[in-house]
């Protein structure tokens, strides 16, 4: 249902008064997005499940109890990183990847997949053996 014209100048007055009060608010408002924000937890998972794992390995041998609480942070961010990763959904992912390679047409052509493609193929011939 479109707003009335009383409704979008009301609009537009709420939104030159934030734009006023608080520029930099206003500011991140217009150019954060949903993926922007569930990525950026994605990220601070991922690194909280790398600190578990490092807690893991360096107190395991000292006490089983904290050990165990590695193992619980590693099961935590795992469940945040999958809960993120589901609010970006397929759009979302392809929107990161295509701020990886700006240069690329989509994501999904020319984002992470690509680099990982790459990676691989770096290795195989690094590794590769040469019969003599």
């Amino acid at each position: 249902m479109p707003l009335s014209e009383h409704e979008q100048r009301i609009l537009a007055e709420l939104e030159e008064s934030l734009s006023t009060e608080d520029p930099r608010f206003a500011d991140r408002v217009a150019n954060e997005t949903v993926y922007r924000h569930a990525g950026r937890h994605c990220k601070w998972a991922g690194l909280t499940f790398v600190l578990g794992m490092v807690f893991l390995i360096a107190f395991y041998s000292y006490s089983v109890v904290l050990g165990l609480l590695g193992v619980g942070i590693m099961f935590v961010s795992a469940v945040v990183f999958e809960r993120n990763l589901r609010h970006m959904g397929k759009a979302g992912w392809h929107d990161i990847t295509r701020s990886l390679n700006e240069d690329e047409h989509s994501g999904a052509a020319g984002g992470i997949e690509t680099k990982v493609l790459d990676a691989r193929q770096w290795i195989k011939s690094r590794f590769k053996r040469t019969d003599s």
